[in-house]
């Protein structure tokens, strides 16, 4: 049985293959640990939110909350993802929340801040 509220981790999406890989990598680690969670894209990619939801639905499950792989929340966020989550609350009878992006949480910060300091500690390494 699926978890309830599903999780739908949601990027923006993009015709190029490498970058929806990008997406991929980087939600692994929570699509292994998170029963049910899934990928999904906004728009130019497969699967689309539209698609992860209906799935959703056909297994059972009525609730969903969406966390945007987004850094900040621009028009997207305030006007395209709201609309399409009352057409598919609509169609499909489910509650659909929307988390902040996650660039509004202060652990991606901490995140950023390591990753800088492991490209510092590279420079500082000596070359053979």
């Amino acid at each position: 049985m699926k978890a309830d509220p599903a999780i739908i981790l949601l990027a923006h999406g993009s015709s190029d293959a490498r970058w929806c890989e990008t997406f991929e990598k980087l939600a692994a680690p929570t699509l292994q640990s998170v029963e049910g969670s899934r990928v999904a894209y906004m728009e130019l990619a497969e699967p689309s939110i539209d698609t992860v939801v209906a799935e959703g639905v056909k297994a059972g499950t009525t609730s969903f909350k969406i966390v945007p792989l987004f850094l900040a929340a621009g028009r997207h966020l305030r006007k395209d993802v709201p609309g399409m989550i009352e057409e598919l609350e609509t169609a499909h009878n489910v509650t659909i929340e929307l988390a902040a992006p996650i660039g509004e949480n202060p652990e991606l910060g901490k995140a950023i801040c390591e990753v800088v300091q492991q490209e510092l500690s590279k420079e500082a390494a000596p070359q053979d």
